[in-house]
């Protein structure tokens, strides 16, 4: 029995300890953001890698998402003689909930293991001891501009992902299941608010951050081998997810409690 609670306190412990370790790994880099020297050129190759290059795997998400979320409305407000406010579900639940989370945990899949990847690799071939070699610092050159560029994109891809979301939806409902197409877009329009597409923008912004620190602490302090950066890209994609859904329960709690 002593043993059994030596190694749950010890797993508290560690992780508790790894908390502490990834609160000071994003406290370093957040405040390297407003410090020189900059690097543009990084932060434009980042802007384009994380930004325009994830728009095709948001994008077509968002136009499935907003498809199928149409078809299970229609299907759950039919028995009830509701359909009519499909139109609103659609929109609302795209814009508040699904366009951020959903295209967030895709831009995770890719980007988060992309950045974990190819900072572990650099970690391993020890271009990052480089780079102190050279008198660049490393987080600078390889953490800042991609959590600048991440939390500049996510917002942008979300907001696409939300046009394309509720689009989806338009063309489920007028299409398959013989809606008018201008009460549909009138409906859609009445039931919108400024609120809730700023509120998924802003879920955006800080799921970019949680992705960009996840991607780059696990990579940078990746192990040494092929098997310490396939950890360490597994690490960075399940703890981003998972921080993206926490965060998103306390945040939606903040903006829609009242």
């Amino acid at each position: 029995m002593a043993r059994f609670l030596a190694s749950i306190g010890g797993g508290f412990l560690d992780f508790l300890a790894s908390i502490g370790r990834v609160g000071s790994f994003a406290g370093t880099a957040l405040s390297h953001v407003v410090r020189p020297p900059f690097y543009p050129r990084q932060l434009l190759q980042q802007l384009w890698q994380i930004g325009w290059l994830s728009l095709p795997v948001v994008g077509l998400t968002a136009i499935f998402t907003g498809m199928v979320l149409a078809l299970q409305s229609y299907t759950g407000f039919s028995r009830f003689e509701a359909a009519n406010a499909i139109a609103s579900i659609v929109v609302i639940s795209i814009t508040r909930e699904l366009g951020p989370v959903i295209g967030s945990l895709m831009v995770a899949g890719r980007i988060g293991a992309a950045i974990a990847a190819e900072l572990g690799t650099m970690r391993v071939t020890e271009q990052i001891d480089a780079l102190d070699t050279l008198a660049t610092d490393p987080m600078k050159y390889l953490v800042v501009p991609r959590v600048v560029a991440a939390v500049i994109v996510l917002p942008l891809l979300v907001l696409v992902a939300d046009v394309i979301g509720v689009f989806g939806g338009y063309l489920v409902s007028v299409y398959a299941l013989e809606f008018n197409g201008a009460n549909y877009l009138q409906r859609t329009l009445q039931y919108l608010e400024t609120e809730d597409v700023v509120s998924g923008l802003v879920k955006a912004s800080v799921f970019g951050l949680m992705i960009a620190i996840m991607g780059c602490y696990h990579g940078y302090n990746s192990q040494r081998g092929a098997a310490g950066v396939g950890t360490a890209t597994t690490n960075a994609v399940v703890s981003a997810s998972i921080l993206i859904l926490f965060a998103n329960f306390f945040l939606t709690q903040l903006f829609f409690s009242r």
